[in-house]
């Protein structure tokens, strides 16, 4: 439960962080609806600021925002790889695979949301620290997340794309250069491990095939020969386990 809190504060957290970087949040002009009946002496106004109205619409992006700043991304590239090499088409069902991945997520993710909680979040709600200095506390521990996993040269293209020359070290990369770095560096990761993955099974899927075709069974498909061979290799070497702990180990935290 602690863990779940932690989640949708940290959430709300990255909105608000999007929405101080928007011009319209120095100045939010006021926008007065009125309800009521038809006489004009039983209506009610009340005011609705553009700040609101620009965190409600932030708000919408929240998903997106957790999915490409945590580790979530390269968890379901690779369930997803490992479902196509297992041939098993849609076994597991995607929202077993996308479950299982916002849940490995959580417990990944958990010690960083844990410093975000400490160090900005429960200071600001005890009142030791203004809304700005908190949210920027709180959002140091997931950018050290982030380059912690991001290479090198990924984090370098995007700097020089931006054609930013004021930016010294990786400390100083805001936060619209690291999170494409980040997504890339993930990409790059998970076709890693994927590639991995798929070795013993194409060479299941090859021995299988060979040997129907010197037994003259060609008019057989070696896919559906080959699956049992497949899911009883995943099985008898604990696939799964070693799986989610190459995947939670492969994060540097």
């Amino acid at each position: 439960m602690k863990t779940s809190i932690r989640v949708v504060l940290f959430a709300l957290i990255t909105a608000l962080i999007a929405l101080l970087q928007l011009p319209i949040w120095a100045a939010g002009p006021d926008l007065s609806l009125l309800t009521g009946g038809s006489e004009a002496a039983s209506e009610q106004g009340y005011t609705i600021t553009i700040q609101i109205l620009a965190l409600m619409t932030v708000l919408t992006l929240i998903p997106a925002l957790v999915l490409m700043m945590t580790s979530f991304t390269r968890i379901i590239i690779v369930l997803s790889i490992l479902r196509q090499a297992l041939g098993t088409a849609q076994t597991p069902p995607n929202q077993v695979l996308v479950g299982l991945s916002l849940f490995l997520t959580m417990f990944i993710m958990s010690p960083v949301l844990g410093r975000a909680y400490d160090v900005g979040i429960e200071p600001y709600m005890n009142g030791e620290l203004a809304a700005q200095p908190a949210l920027e506390a709180a959002i140091n521990p997931l950018r050290e997340f982030m380059l912690g996993q991001t290479r090198e040269t990924d984090l370098e293209m995007f700097v020089s794309l931006a054609k930013r020359d004021d930016i010294e070290s990786a400390v100083d990369v805001p936060i619209s250069i690291l999170v494409p770095a980040f997504v890339t560096s993930e990409l790059k990761t998970a076709f890693q491990i994927g590639f991995l993955l798929f070795i013993p099974f194409v060479i299941i899927d090859l021995v299988v095939a060979s040997t129907l075709m010197s037994m003259g069974m060609m008019m057989l498909s070696p896919m559906l020969v080959s699956l049992p061979f497949k899911l009883m290799l995943f099985v008898l070497v604990d696939g799964w386990a070693l799986l989610m702990s190459t995947l939670a180990g492969s994060f540097f935290i």
